[in-house]
């Protein structure tokens, strides 16, 4: 009919192109994986069939894990045109499927409360299980007495008893044979919840009441900025979510890396999980293209959750918020300093290298509206590091001012302990360095790019 109909109409090429931006972000999360390490991948609908072929492709179909269906909404949509589209995908990908582990979830107060302790074991709850077993066996019929009450009992017939006689009267030796309160009840196994497997396999199918629901999240974020009229996402991810993928596919000293952080679910998940485990150590790396959100939302939503914050009611009070705890740093990303071969970029301003200098060497930032009036760039457990940048490359000329000479030495800003300076060539002998208390490192050679 030569008619282009639906939401492709609108662009032929939207589907390429989403491909085509998906495709390196997911081959470098890839290499940045640790051997056993595994990728959740959050997807709708439109495009869970593409992601699909995309990470087949990247991680090997033998890698793939599972395809989580996440109940996003709690009740269906009337208004739906044909169904009510209640759920998303996750999809989990290992790097290595031989390696990878997924954990347990923690089992619920609900699984516990089915432990009673009706004898007061000093092994504590308990639960009743069968003892019977389907089929007839050899050996599968005898006599178990109640020691109470000396009640006999077999097992049924087309059944036989779970244990042997031998292992059976060991375990009515070690009161785990439970023959009801007056002793005449058929006998059951004591299963003690201090022995059970602590923790539960997950379900593909991740329902709300545990894993929230996006209502839920836009709940949370009223709650974190409710000076706001309006939330600023519309579709967020509630924090019991990522809180649980990362239970099942993190251990406790792991960096959890978002590169599409929003509103800064995932770093909310992980320090509320350090705070409700001790032993937790977890550390994320978020990753924000859309710099007013990372600035206005993402910061700003972990800042507050971090150090405590208040809600506002409608009402005119306030509602004071217990700080999670723990930290992060905000790092803005500049224009590349260093070419494919680890050569400084022209262009390359004094400021601009000092900056990476400074944080390559000690892991610290410099903050941002620190001044430099000379090569000085800062101090840092005992060391000063200096630049000699006059943002000229290649000036290697003893009066330019990015060669180390005795007269520039004697310019430098004083100090007694030791120094790390850079420079494109040092005129020094290697006594006078030592002498001085120097370490010199060469432009652009010995400047970590990564």
């Amino acid at each position: 009919m030569n008619e282009v109909v639906g939401r492709e109409g609108e662009d032929l090429t939207r589907h390429d192109k989403w491909l085509c931006m998906m495709y390196p972000r997911l081959q470098l999360l890839k290499k940045l994986l640790k051997p056993n390490g595994i990728l959740f991948a959050s997807i709708d609908d439109n495009e869970v069939h593409s992601m699909r072929f995309l990470l087949d492709e990247i991680f090997g179909r033998n890698n793939f894990v599972s395809q989580l269906g996440w109940q996003k909404v709690y009740s269906p949509k009337n208004q739906s045109t044909y169904f009510s589209n209640d759920y998303e995908f996750i999809l989990c990908y290992a790097k290595n499927i031989n390696k990878c582990t997924i954990n347990l979830l923690p089992r619920t107060a609900e699984m516990n409360k089915r432990y009673k302790n009706s004898d007061e074991d000093s092994r504590g709850p308990w639960q009743s299980g069968d003892l019977i077993a389907n089929e007839e066996r050899t050996n599968g019929h005898y006599i178990v007495k109640s020691p109470k009450t000396g009640k006999e009992f077999d097992a049924p017939q087309g059944k036989h008893w779970a244990y042997s006689q031998d292992n059976l009267e060991k375990l009515i030796a070690d009161n785990r044979i439970w023959f009801g309160k007056t002793g005449n009840n058929f006998p059951r196994i004591k299963q003690f919840l201090s022995e059970v497997k602590q923790g539960r396999k997950a379900s593909s199918l991740l329902l709300h009441k545990e894993f929230g629901h996006t209502d839920e999240a836009k709940k949370e974020l009223r709650k974190i900025f409710s000076e706001l009229e309006k939330i600023p996402f519309d579709t967020p991810k509630p924090t019991k979510l990522i809180k649980n993928l990362l239970i099942l596919g993190s251990a406790e000293n792991d960096i959890i890396l978002d590169s599409f952080s929003g509103t800064g679910t995932t770093g909310n998940a992980v320090l509320s999980l350090n705070k409700e485990y001790p032993s937790s150590k977890r550390k994320f790396i978020l990753i924000e293209i859309d710099s007013e959100i990372a600035r206005t939302v993402t910061v700003q939503r972990l800042k507050r959750v971090s150090t405590g914050y208040e809600i506002q009611k409608q009402n005119g009070t306030s509602e004071k918020v217990e700080a999670l705890g723990g930290g992060f740093r905000y790092c803005k990303l500049g224009e590349p300093l260093f070419d494919k071969f680890g050569n400084v970029h022209k262009g390359v301003k004094f400021r601009e290298l000092a900056f990476h200098i400074f944080f390559s060497e000690t892991g610290v930032p410099l903050k941002e509206n620190t001044k430099f009036i000379s090569p000085f760039i800062g101090k840092f457990k005992g060391t000063a590091y200096y630049l000699l940048f006059n943002g000229i490359l290649g000036d290697k000329s003893v009066n330019g001012g990015n060669v180390l000479t005795s007269k520039i030495l004697s310019e430098l800003k004083s100090y007694n302990g030791q120094k790390i300076i850079f420079g494109e060539s040092c005129r020094l002998s290697l006594a006078r360095l030592k002498k001085e208390n120097i370490i010199f490192k060469q432009i652009p050679y010995e400047i970590k790019t990564s």
